[in-house]
């Protein structure tokens, strides 16, 4: 019963946008209006600074993982923490508060897998930091973590509802992020730092 109270309850939480409520905090313009207009802590960054960002990203992070970590508390069966941890991320991509326009995902999957297995987040963190150093280039580096975050879960978990999830996760994060990967096509994507 509490699994299926708590799969709603994860996609209402995880709809309340950490870069929204940053930039209204520190009155900073919608971050839906200015840079990518996208929602989440590299826009923020862009006219933010590193503080507005430092915190947006915490935030979104948090959204996956709370849920998911009260889920295993409560000690819900692998199908129904997968089913919390995909309302929550789809609360990020779609949130109920602000016309279904969110993020692109990423610190809110990383999240949520952490919460299906720290070990997994942490391979995940360090994919992404190496990416980061070789390519240069955030988005790339989220993409190349989420074609790793499914085996990750495999590696770690065994679990066949919780790799189905993953995999979802990563396609989701790959179709948000298809205007990104026809900047790096045509060479056009930022790299980090500039």
């Amino acid at each position: 019963m509490w699994g299926w109270i708590l799969v709603p309850f994860a996609y209402a939480l995880v709809s309340v946008s950490s870069a929204i409520i940053v930039c209204r905090i520190l009155d900073l313009p919608d971050p839906r209006k200015e840079g990518s207009k996208n929602p989440g802590a590299t826009n923020v960054l862009r006219f933010g600074g590193k503080k507005a960002a430092a915190v947006t990203l915490i935030g979104d992070v948090l959204k996956g993982l709370i849920p998911v970590v009260v889920g295993s508390i409560l000690g819900l069966e692998p199908l129904l923490l997968a089913a919390v941890g995909l309302a929550a991320f789809l609360g990020h991509l779609y949130p109920l508060f602000f016309g279904f326009q969110g993020g692109k995902g990423v610190a809110t999957a990383f999240g949520v897998l952490i919460g299906f297995s720290w070990p997994v987040g942490l391979a995940l963190a360090v994919t992404w930091l190496v990416a980061a150093k070789i390519v240069r280039i955030s988005s790339l580096s989220a993409l190349i973590a989420a074609v790793l975050a499914p085996i990750y879960v495999w590696w770690f978990t065994q679990t066949p509802v919780l790799l189905t999830a993953a995999c979802l996760i990563s396609a989701l994060l790959f179709w948000r992020h298809r205007s990104n990967i026809r900047r790096l096509l045509a060479g056009e994507e930022s790299s980090i730092g500039r």
